[in-house]
Formats: C-alpha cells, structure tokens, sequence
C-alpha cells in the first residue's frame, strides 16, 4: 500500500500544492476521521496535519477491511491487519499513535490452524480433519445415526465442563457409517479446547510397525506421542493383520499407560466380544486366548460401546 507521501509526490510540481492540501481536506472530512475527533475531544487540527500518514493509513486500511477480498488478497501493508489510532494527552500536548491489530478473518485462521497443530493423524486422511464440520454433516445427514450423534455431543460438552474423562468410546457399525468422521469431529471439538489428539488407523499402523523394527528411535517417539496425548483414537481396530509383538508390545503398552490416565476411543465394525476374538489369534501363533483377554481387559472397562447405525455414506447405500 503507498503512503500518503508517495501518492503526493506523484502529482505533478505545479499541482503538489493544490492537490496536497485537497488531499488533506478529504481526509480530515473522512466519516472515519470525524468518528476520531468525536472520541478524542482534545484531537486538534495541528495534531492530525502532523499525522496525516497516519490517518491517511487508518482511513485507507479500514475501507480495505470494509470490503474485505480475503486474506490471500489483502492490500494492507501487513496481511490480515488494520491500523487501530489511539490519542493521548500529557502535560497539555496531545500525541497520535497508530497500531497493527489483527482482523477477524486472522484471528480465526489463526484459532484454526492452532486446532489442527493439536491433532496428530497417523495414515489417516488429513482432509477429515480439516475441511470442517457443518451441523448438517454431525446431527441431520443420517437419522438412524442420531442416538450415536447425541451420545458423542454429550461426551464432547462433559469434558469441556468438567475435564479430561478417564473412559473413552467404541464406536461399533457397519462399514460406512461415519464412525472415523464422528471420531474426527470430537478431536476437532476438543481440540478448541485446548486437547491435543492422536487418530491412527490400525491397518497401515500395523504395517508400518515393522519398518520401525529398523529405526527404534522413531519406535519409541511414536509410542510415546501415542501414550501422551490427551485423546488417542485407534481407528478400524480389529482389521489390522495382528501379530503379537503390535498386540502385547505396542498395544499393551499404550493402553497400560493410558488406562485410569487419559481416555482412548475406538472405531471397529467389531463389537468387543468380536474384537477380543481377533486379539486371541495370531497369524504368529495361533490361538492365544489368555492374552486376547489380557489386552481387552484394558479396553473393556475404559470404554462406553456406542452402535453407529445407518447406510453406507460411502457406496450410498441404505
């Protein structure tokens, strides 16, 4: 944006001094400046000539904001801010002093990505993270779906009342019925809160795992962040191809670690009965019911099993 010094000196020699002194007098006549004067009484016509960049910047920058193109075309000299004026009186003389303050359209980009920093997603589609939430999507989209909606809002409203809970959900269904969109939605919720999150998708967890085995340092940072963080959603758990050092190394020991701590939340097409069928056999050795067990005793009594009902969103079918 040109100051007012450089639009003046623009105009050729034999107007500046006409065409200044006009520019001087639609700023001083601006509504904005007469707004100025009406609050600071003790504002004089000295004062606001010697300040004329000043104003000229105030005045300008507020029209900008007026009709605002958006942040990624903002013509203010700093992006997403305005010039605020302020005046004082101090020993009779009266100063003008100008700030940057930051626009509603900032603040609210800012509120936003500081959302998302507080959610991690291991193999899970950023996009259900980010592309926000309408009340259409969470509470009208599917009827059949709505006792597990209003469950989950309940939980999300207990836990900004009253904090952190120790017991998280399972969210059991069929495929496709929002079950990882309802789970994004609460570590967005929570996250305005001030919770950081965690949603992994079992699947390619599992996968991945075995890379690990080559890099313990990142083993062990990716279990620790797992462990630490406020919410922590294992998502489609029960379809990961089970092996017994994820089920009894990395799983147990997340879920020893969290459970009376913080709150872990499932989504699975199994209800637990199914799941701890699946954690009692591996391809590695077999049927090892004791130790199914011995996982699901840290998931059972740390979790409200919530049904997800409804048609598929995904193939669209009821």
């Amino acid at each position: 944006m040109e100051s007012l010094g450089d639009v003046l000196k623009s105009i050729p020699n034999h107007k500046y001094r006409q065409q200044a002194e006009e520019r001087v007098k639609q700023i001083m006549a601006d509504p904005l400046v007469r707004k100025l004067q009406d609050k600071y009484p003790m504002l004089d016509e000295y004062t606001m000539r010697i300040n004329m960049n000043r104003l000229y910047q105030y005045v300008t920058e507020y029209r900008s904001c007026s009709n605002c193109p958006g942040l990624d075309r903002c013509p203010n000299d700093f992006t997403g801010h305005y010039t605020m004026i302020t005046v004082e009186e101090e020993n009779g003389r009266v100063s003008l002093y100008d700030q940057k303050v930051s626009c509603k359209k900032f603040i609210a980009q800012q509120t936003q990505e500081a959302v998302r920093g507080r959610i991690r997603s291991f193999y899970v589609d950023e996009r259900a993270l980010s592309q926000g939430y309408s009340s259409m999507e969470i509470f009208d989209k599917d009827p059949d779906r709505e006792e597990a909606v209003d469950r989950l809002i309940r939980y999300i409203l207990q836990t900004k009342e009253e904090g952190l809970q120790k017991t998280g959900l399972y969210l059991a269904g069929s495929f496709g019925t929002g079950k990882t969109f309802l789970m994004c939605y609460l570590l967005h919720e929570l996250a305005k809160s001030g919770y950081t999150g965690a949603i992994v998708y079992m699947p390619d967890f599992a996968e991945d795992l075995k890379a690990m085995f080559q890099d313990p340092m990142q083993l062990k940072e990716t279990i620790d962040a797992l462990k630490d963080t406020d919410l922590l959603v294992f998502d489609d758990i029960g379809a990961e191809n089970l092996n017994p050092w994820l089920r009894d190394h990395v799983m147990g020991s997340i879920l020893n670690y969290r459970m009376n701590r913080k709150p872990t939340f499932f989504t699975s097409n199994h209800d637990l009965n199914a799941l701890e069928q699946h954690f009692s056999f591996t391809s590695k050795d077999g049927d090892e019911e004791f130790k199914g067990r011995r996982i699901m005793d840290r998931i059972r009594p740390f979790v409200e099993t919530i049904l997800v009902n409804g048609y598929n969103k995904r193939g669209g079918q009821r």
